[in-house]
């Protein structure tokens, strides 16, 4: 691998993990790992298969990666914001 392809992996790599933080769920307890890059955008990353673990994804008649996200969840993220407890990258 070239020092040009190790740089533009590694900067890939950072701009899909990098700042990621972990939340539990105040709804079901369930853990992702969270990065708020703008007060509009949200990444998530599930560390676990949601239908297992979030009641809102094992309740979907169907293929849960229909689901967008569970509302819960995405409410606790905000909640953790307007707390402080999560930051948003653009401040």
């Amino acid at each position: 691998m070239t020092t040009a392809e190790r740089a533009a992996f590694s900067d890939a790599a950072e701009f899909l993990s990098g700042g990621l933080r972990p939340h539990e769920c105040r709804s079901c307890g369930t853990c992702v790992l969270v990065k708020k890059n703008s007060i509009q955008h949200t990444s998530i990353q599930w560390t676990s298969r949601p239908a297992d673990t979030c009641p809102v994804f094992a309740d979907v008649d169907g293929p849960s990666a229909l689901l967008d996200t569970c509302p819960k969840l995405a409410d606790s993220i905000s909640d953790a914001v307007r707390e402080g407890t999560l930051a948003v990258a653009d401040g």
